[in-house]
């Protein structure tokens, strides 16, 4: 007895340390993977933080060999692009993605699956020469409406594949309490399904929206740029992506600087709109309950 005793003793004492092992392990990993961020954000900010002024936002690019001006132009085209790419990209993914969790189950939900992964893996300069193709050669010009439908493109794989995740993750007791009450099933996915994975589904949309936002391949080949004011959407117009690559291969050292401040403007934006979508999503879900 005293044997088995003594045996199950050192494999007790041998599986802690491996369970301790393991678990130092992760947390290192952990650690590691939230160090890299904090020092990628932290470098963009200090070299950025310089060039940060009201210029800034507010005053067109200078020409080469003045010093100062501002990216002005840029900022509102980007946000004018990720608002055309949404009008583009979110409602297909979105039904998509309906589609695939409520009635998906099929070899045609298998085949948009399988083409939704393989669009998610097509690289983006290939998404920029396909809208080049389809938009910019047939209107012989660069154009705003090019850059939104290149990103829009992007996002559509994104937003099928959370999408139906997000409603994947709703009980089938809901839907089927809805059918119970003799609902349609369509109105069981639009006022039950739907709304009970709204905040998913948002969450969703942002990380989409923060996946194509810093893009460049495909606004070279599509939106170009524009060192002015862009008015319509048929027409080359300036993005922080785009800036931020121009500016960056440059020999000029103020263009240096504005390009890692536009670095950093690009990077606020995308945690600003995450930010404020949870906080009015939490503050949505307080006055429901």
């Amino acid at each position: 007895m005293e044997n088995v005793a003594t045996i199950n003793l050192d494999l007790y004492q041998r599986r802690r340390w491996i369970n301790f092992t393991a678990f130092m392990l992760t947390a290192l990993c952990a650690i590691f993977t939230i160090s890299v961020l904090f020092f990628i954000l932290g470098y963009i900010a200090y070299h950025g933080i310089s060039g940060i002024n009201l210029n800034f936002f507010t005053q067109l690019p200078k020409p080469v060999g003045e010093e100062g001006g501002g990216m002005a132009n840029a900022i509102v085209g980007t946000l004018k692009l990720l608002g055309l790419a949404s009008i583009v990209g979110v409602p297909i993914g979105f039904l998509g993605g309906v589609y695939l969790s409520e009635y998906g189950h099929n070899k045609i939900g298998f085949l948009v699956r399988y083409a939704t992964d393989i669009l998610n893996g097509v690289p983006s300069i290939v998404m920029g020469i396909f809208a080049y193709t389809v938009l910019v050669l047939p209107l012989k010009h660069f154009s705003a409406l090019a850059g939104g439908f290149a990103l829009g493109i992007m996002m559509i794989p994104i937003a099928v594949r959370s999408t139906e995740e997000f409603l994947k993750v709703v009980p089938h007791s809901i839907r089927e309490a809805g059918l119970a009450l003799g609902l349609p099933e369509w109105k069981v996915i639009l006022f039950i399904v739907i709304p009970t994975a709204l905040r998913g589904l948002l969450t969703g949309i942002l990380l989409d929206l923060s996946r194509v936002a810093g893009e460049t391949a495909p606004l070279l080949f599509t939106a170009f740029s524009n060192r002015y004011w862009a008015e319509g959407w048929m027409e080359p117009i300036a993005s922080l992506p785009v800036m931020i690559f121009t500016y960056a291969i440059s020999p000029y050292e103020d263009w240096h600087r504005q390009a890692w401040s536009a670095a950093l403007v690009l990077m606020l934006l995308v945690l600003l709109t995450n930010g404020l979508a949870r906080l009015i999503l939490r503050e949505r879900q307080g006055v429901v309950l």
